[in-house]
């Protein structure tokens, strides 16, 4: 990665080993799997991206990983890496943390300023936040039980979708009517941004265990699915849009990002632009390949840290559970 902040940044490298076969067998990520093939391919691929974006160790100016949140052993596994790597090569480490990278994966793209309003929807997480600089982050809005991206991938599992689900769920709700069947609109109407998706999980078990629910529906009941999602994700970033629009009075320019996995649904972000068109609020999407978990926003999101001069200790521990609020305790305690 190189480049300034708030971007663009110019992406030398950016290698993805991705491990659904691994998986696919067990309709979802296997923690001791997934740490396992990091062993493995780790040190080949640190040696391809090195060599395909031409540089040497001795040009670089610090070294990133994250730190967490998510699966302990993956993380540890690659936060273990790169502390290795920062030692051997004399360098600074900077200790990401997952949910900044995809917060600042924007300005990486798009070179966005601060503030904005982010909607950051992946398999672990649903949230919406304001965005006012690296490392801090104001919290609207949560779920209170599952994610939206993890909803998509029980209910492909329910409807028998191999996996991943979250796209074969979309591309299946495609062919289907939305309105054959009425599914709950989760916190529709309420006046805070939370988010909940456990109940709609629970509607559609209830439809396809129901005696008369046959195979050739599916395609209804993923399009009904789909369609509750996209009323609970827009009706949620509205609130927060109103909150946001007041904290920032005299902003000409407002901006809604939308990163994470489950940005990458076609529908979801059409509906998310229509909705940001209403509200006066320019949509800003990163590419598909960098909506999923990747390097490119690591390392971004490692540049922007090192670009302030706050580096981390090579004692830092892997974090299972990081929220950004916490990243934002981190920095307002730092700053003199």
């Amino acid at each position: 990665m190189r480049g300034q902040t708030p971007g663009p940044g110019t992406l030398l490298s950016n290698i993805v080993l991705s491990q659904v076969e691994e998986h696919a067998a067990f309709g979802g990520v296997v923690p001791e799997i997934a740490a396992r093939a990091h062993v493995e391919a780790l040190d080949t691929i640190v040696e391809h991206a090195i060599a395909e974006a031409k540089v040497n160790p001795e040009e670089l100016d610090a070294v990133a990983a994250t730190a967490g949140p998510g699966l302990i052993g993956g993380v540890m596994v690659g936060l273990t890496t790169a502390k290795a790597l920062a030692l051997a090569w004399n360098k600074p480490f900077v200790a990401v943390n997952h949910l900044e990278a995809h917060a600042l994966t924007a300005r990486l793209t798009h070179g966005a300023a601060f503030p904005y309003l982010l909607l950051l929807i992946s398999g672990g997480h649903c949230q919406l936040l304001a965005v006012q600089g690296a490392g801090r982050f104001e919290l609207y809005g949560t779920t209170i039980d599952d994610a939206v991206g993890e909803a998509f991938d029980k209910v492909a599992k329910l409807l028998g979708l191999p996996y991943p689900g979250g796209p074969n769920l979309e591309r299946l709700a495609r062919e289907g009517d939305p309105k054959r069947f009425a599914l709950p609109r989760p916190m529709v109407g309420r006046g805070d941004a939370d988010f909940s998706f456990s109940g709609l999980k629970t509607a559609i078990r209830q439809v396809v265990r129901s005696p008369g629910f046959i195979p050739e529906q599916r395609a209804d009941l993923a399009a009904a699915f789909q369609a509750a999602v996209i009323a609970s994700l827009t009706d949620r970033a509205a609130v927060a849009m109103r909150r946001f629009r007041e904290a920032t009075p005299g902003s000409t320019t407002r901006r809604l990002i939308i990163a994470g996995g489950v940005a990458a649904n076609a529908s979801i972000r059409a509906a998310l632009d229509a909705l940001a068109a209403r509200e006066g609020f320019e949509t800003v999407f990163p590419p598909p390949a960098l909506c999923t978990d990747n390097a490119a926003m690591v390392a971004w999101a490692g540049l922007e840290r090192a670009a302030s001069g706050v580096f981390d200790p090579l004692s830092f521990s892997p974090k299972p559970r990081w929220p950004l609020a916490a990243r934002t305790a981190q920095v307002l305690e730092s700053s003199p």
